[in-house]
């Protein structure tokens, strides 16, 4: 089984940035798709950015140009850098990963952008 664990969220001025990271345990996320999702109450989740196991990316129109996802193959890790940050990307943050019908997910870091 995969242990998924999201670290870094925090609180964040307007403007300010933070970084994401998710950390994987039990197995080797090569062969994953990752993806970072977030969640605001009282809204849907949603998925924010994803780099699939060859390394293509996607972002959301939302934070297109202003985050940026990665991973690190040999640390076994996945990233999201968060730049420009918004009120509206206050969110709980989760870091997916994906292989088929199998799904892990993390437990969620609280993001939120205030002043």
């Amino acid at each position: 089984q995969v242990y998924v664990v999201a670290s870094g969220g925090g609180l964040v001025q307007p403007g300010g940035s933070l970084r994401l990271s998710c950390a994987a345990s039990g197995s080797m996320l090569s062969f994953y798709d990752m993806g970072w999702y977030r969640q605001a109450p009282g809204k849907q989740r949603e998925l924010v950015a994803s780099i699939s196991s060859d390394g293509r990316t996607n972002y959301a129109d939302s934070v297109k140009d202003r985050f940026i996802i990665s991973r690190d193959y040999a640390q076994n890790m996945v990233y999201l850098q968060m730049n420009s940050l918004k009120p509206e990307d206050t969110a709980v943050y989760y870091c997916n990963a994906n292989l088929r019908r199998s799904n892990y997910w993390g437990q969620g870091t609280q993001v939120t952008v205030s002043s």
